[in-house]
């Protein structure tokens, strides 16, 4: 077995018609786990070649609607489908406080829809979900497992957000770090350490410092890519997969210009600015 990483959408809460919002899927076998679930999450994982049905479990970094709107339709097709697919119960993981009260109250809107279904299809109106909170660790401490896959979570930097996460995934073939979305930080360094693929979401300073000073106030809570290239050269990993791309890349001299502001970091590694579903498996060294 291999472990790809396919980034299932490397957008932000400003939308666009080519970036699906934040969301990273990782595989092992058949163990496939989702981080995040913005915009147009379902129609990317069945494009990855996985789907809801498949889904082993689900893991939210944190209460920004970009990383979360999705979720709902994800737990609602994971329900729906399994009517022609018989799905296992998923465990969704996520941080206590706004993140796991998000998730224990999104289905209330659909109660009669899943009522009246129910009724008609004589099945439960209960979506299999198991909902699993956990409090934000300050160092990686596992969370879940399967096998020989394990997932750690750390608390990251994104503050005024509490209880913001990122994930460290080990499997026989090596480690995956999803940074979630933080400043860069000691704590994702931590995640980080000994990686061998790092999801890192990435904002051009430079480009955000030119607009109005009421603009600005994303550059508090973000990763600067010239500071994500001086950690990854500290860390020596050997591939950084750039997401939640700020501002988004539209042409191959924007993409560029990502790229050589990490590498002013001291970054030699490979980078990869992402669109969606761009796909490394690890062991073999290859990136799609």
């Amino acid at each position: 077995m291999t472990t790809q990483v396919t980034i299932t959408g490397t957008g932000t809460p400003l939308a666009t018609h080519d970036r699906a919002g934040a969301g990273v899927l990782v595989r092992y076998g058949d163990v496939h786990l989702q981080f995040d679930a913005g915009r147009a999450t379902v129609p990317r994982l069945l494009a990855a070649g996985s789907s809801p049905a498949k889904l082993s479990a689900l893991f939210l970094t944190h209460y920004h609607s970009d990383h979360v709107v999705g979720v709902q339709d994800l737990v609602l097709s994971h329900w729906t489908m399994d009517v022609y697919d018989e799905a296992a119960r998923l465990p969704l993981l996520a941080p206590n406080g706004s993140t796991i009260r998000f998730c224990e109250r999104m289905l209330d809107l659909w109660d009669h829809d899943l009522e009246i279904r129910s009724l008609h299809n004589h099945r439960a109106p209960h979506p299999k979900v198991d909902i699993i909170g956990f409090d934000a660790p300050p160092k990686p401490v596992e969370i879940w497992s399967s096998g020989d896959v394990r997932v750690l979570a750390s608390q990251v930097r994104h503050e005024p957000v509490e209880g913001a996460v990122g994930y460290r995934i080990e499997t026989p073939d090596g480690v995956v770090a999803i940074s979630g979305d933080t400043v860069v930080c000691d704590e994702v360094a931590a995640l980080a350490d000994g990686a061998d693929v790092v999801v890192y979401e990435a904002m051009r300073m430079d480009v955000i410092a030119q607009r109005p000073p009421d603009k600005q106030y994303i550059m508090h809570y973000h990763s600067d890519t010239r500071e994500i290239g001086r950690q990854m050269a500290e860390l020596n990993v050997p591939t950084v997969m750039l997401t939640h791309l700020i501002p988004a890349p539209v042409t191959n001299a924007d993409k560029q210009a990502f790229i050589d502001e990490v590498r002013e970091g001291g970054y030699r590694g490979e980078i990869m600015v992402c669109d969606d579903l761009d796909t490394v498996t690890l062991g073999d060294g290859s990136s799609v």
